[in-house]
């Protein structure tokens, strides 16, 4: 993306330039104004809360481990998609240690 060098507004491209919609600043495109296109995201890594002393910190619910059917579990929330899209929410039984997730 391109900023205006005098508001910092957002500029397009209009006829060969690059035109500030705020406040109207023009100005032609040079050999360093360059467009990419990207055709593939990327996933970032999940994170898994693995420090003992952070995981006591966490919060709790109740909820039944798929696991051992004991019912409180640690959770946390963490954002693996693109903004726009709900946080995935971990738990962790408190009993056997076990982790899953689930979605909105």
């Amino acid at each position: 993306m391109m900023f205006c060098p005098q508001c910092k507004g957002l500029m397009i491209s209009s006829g060969g330039q690059l035109k500030c919609k705020k406040c109207g600043y023009i100005r032609d495109f040079n050999d360093t104004d360059r467009l990419t296109k990207t055709d593939k995201r990327t996933e970032k890594e999940i994170t898994i809360v693995e420090d003992v002393e952070e995981i006591a910190t966490l919060p709790t619910t109740t909820i039944k481990c798929p696991e051992c059917d004991c019912t409180t579990a640690y959770w946390w929330l963490r954002q693996l998609r693109a903004a726009d899209e709900s946080e995935v929410r971990f738990f962790r039984c408190t009993a056997c240690g076990k982790t899953w997730r689930e979605y909105d």
